[in-house]
């Protein structure tokens, strides 16, 4: 009977194999990573018209003692600033 569930419900397939509805870790507020992570804090960037990519941006921790109590527009000069920048893209699961 489950082949004859996932023809016809394919989607509950793909919910079941990739557990993307599931924020790991529970009960945690990803919006504000700062909360989880030092150094970090979260950004958005407008990409094109419509479209709106949420980003965690993460100094080193070389620069952590500079970068502690700043707000957000430092950290945004810090990426204009020499260092060089690492992207980490993880994938298509909708969460970061």
């Amino acid at each position: 009977s489950v082949p004859f569930l996932i023809r016809l419900f394919p989607d509950v397939l793909t919910k079941f194999v990739f557990l993307n509805f599931l924020a790991f870790p529970f009960r945690v507020d990803l919006q504000r990573p700062e909360l989880l992570l030092n150094n970090t804090i979260s950004l958005y960037l407008t990409t094109e018209p419509g479209v709106t990519v949420g980003i965690w941006h993460t100094v080193p921790g070389s620069r952590g003692a500079e970068a502690w109590g700043k707000d957000q527009r430092w950290y945004e000069e810090a990426l204009a600033d020499a260092h060089p920048v690492i992207i980490y893209l993880h994938g298509n699961g909708g969460t970061r």
